[in-house]
């Protein structure tokens, strides 16, 4: 009996959507809560869960299998597939969200990019920044949790480790693989790699 509760909950929420002018691919896929709220010109792709306390502003796309809880996410975001957008999370105007991308009480700044496989936590990111893939925020020390900050039109590369407390200022650059324990200044290049060996017409022993 609970479930045919559950199940009439739900279609009557993507109707409800449906009628307001949410486009759904599979919308027998999609799940809402009571209190979602979605702005206009708004696409959600098949297999996407939004849980409490989410509002969605105006031309968004949520592509599949993306997972928001407790987040704002404003207009002209595009966000997925696979993206899981965690409590207290704010993605920015235009801002973008890519695969495999969990973020967690952050705000994600205006034109802002994290594009793929990573993870960003207690983190403010500016605006006009992008985050390359495989980028972690490394927030919790066991102990406790700190804040990474990350300014206007900054470059992460791929691969890198900020570990917070930290604050990478505007127009800087954290050259990929790198492990970032200090704050970078404005309009600088930080790198944290060792050298690369190479042995010469090496065989194995």
């Amino acid at each position: 009996m609970k479930e045919l509760n559950l199940y009439k909950i739900q279609n009557k929420l993507r109707n409800k959507f449906l009628k307001s002018g949410v486009k759904m691919m599979g919308p027998e896929t999609i799940f809402f809560s009571t209190d979602t709220k979605i702005g206009k010109n708004v696409t959600i792709e098949p297999y996407v869960v939004i849980g409490k306390k989410v509002k969605i502003g105006n031309n968004v796309i949520i592509k599949s299998f993306s997972h928001l809880e407790s987040c704002k996410i404003e207009n002209r975001v595009e966000l997925g597939p696979y993206a899981r957008i965690r409590p207290e999370t704010i993605l920015k105007e235009g801002s973008k969200i890519g695969n495999f991308v969990e973020v967690k009480k952050s705000i994600v700044g205006k034109k802002s990019k994290v594009n793929h496989l990573s993870y960003i936590g207690d983190t403010t990111i500016g605006k006009s920044s992008n985050i390359g893939a495989g980028t972690i925020t490394c927030n919790y020390d066991g102990v406790k949790k700190s804040k990474t900050k990350i300014k206007d039109n900054v470059f992460i590369g791929s691969n890198s480790a900020l570990v917070a407390p930290v604050t990478i200022q505007e127009k800087s650059i954290v050259g990929a693989g790198s492990v970032i324990t200090k704050s970078v200044k404005k309009k600088s290049l930080a790198l944290t790699r060792s050298l690369q060996t190479e042995i010469k017409n090496y065989k194995r022993k």
